[in-house]
């Protein structure tokens, strides 16, 4: 297995997917040996420097402690660190879409993790897309996603439950739809009442809940609080100032409102309902 890369940079940069190519090499890709991350460095565009959220020491210190806590079960890492890295690394929507981030943490700060989390005895190699892929395959945007859409105002409980399921975060991750929060609430209730648990059943339901919101308005069924941007204007400039994130319990989120109850209970029921006539491939119809 790789080994954390020898030059380490001190800060988080951008790394084009053209950039990044060189060093996806097969030796990386296989898990035998990393890149040294000196000429790497050479082809990242720098982030503003006055900046404090491109640190790395917290984001190398919290993959490192998953590493440690779970290594007798790697995908449980996901619903430890998803929270966490959320917190840790403050970023706003527009900043979280640029892969170019994402893939200087991975390739840059983490390949060691990357390589930990997605090489296993049942892949030959990992996936390039987990370096530089999109939202729902890359090793660390897709957790950070997962955070941001599941989380309920600043609690991050929501999220825990949700990536505890890899076939939920996949398949919820590639919909616009997760965007409405009494959606993510309801799916992770659904989960929760044990009604939709393989990758065949979860799938089905999104599928369903995406057909049905063709000609049901959610957020006339179930409407949302308006979300208050100043919240989370507020949230990031704190980075500067913020502890580090705990580890044995959960770190606060942006303190927004948390989604109406009225609303979760509607569509988990109406989710719940759904998923009985749900599109799930292998089921025997019921008679």
């Amino acid at each position: 297995m790789i080994e954390k890369p020898h030059h380490l940079p001190p800060r988080l940069g951008l790394l084009s997917a053209s950039a990044a190519e060189p060093f996806l090499t097969e030796d990386l890709l296989n898990g035998v040996e990393g890149h040294g991350g000196v000429d790497l460095a050479k082809v990242v565009e720098p982030l503003p420097e006055e900046d404090p959220r491109w640190e790395v020491e917290q984001l190398r210190e919290l993959v490192e402690d998953a590493r440690h806590g779970f290594r007798d079960n790697r995908t449980q890492a996901d619903a430890w660190l998803a929270p966490r890295l959320h917190a840790t690394l403050r970023l706003t929507r527009r900043e979280a879409a640029d892969r170019r981030l994402w893939a200087h943490l991975a390739l840059a700060v983490a390949p060691d993790y990357v390589a930990w989390r997605h090489l296993s005895a049942g892949t030959s190699k990992i996936n390039p897309e987990r370096f530089k892929g999109a939202v729902d395959r890359q090793c660390f945007s897709r957790l950070w996603w997962a955070a941001e859409m599941f989380r309920n105002g600043n609690d991050y409980s929501p999220v825990v439950a949700a990536c505890a399921n890899q076939d939920l975060i996949h398949s919820a991750l590639r919909r616009d739809l997760i965007d409405h929060r009494p959606t993510a609430q309801a799916l992770v209730r659904v989960l929760g009442r044990g009604i939709a648990t393989t990758g065949r059943e979860i799938e089905g339901l999104m599928s369903a809940i995406n057909a049905a919101g063709a000609t049901l308005v959610y957020d006339a069924l179930a409407p949302d609080e308006p979300r208050d941007p100043e919240v989370l204007r507020r949230w990031v400039a704190e980075a500067e100032t913020a502890p580090s994130v705990p580890r044995h319990s959960l770190p606060d989120g942006p303190d927004e409102e948390p989604v109406p109850e009225a609303s979760v209970a509607a569509l988990t029921d109406l989710f719940a309902d759904l998923f009985e006539t749900a599109p799930v491939r292998g089921r025997t119809a019921q008679v």
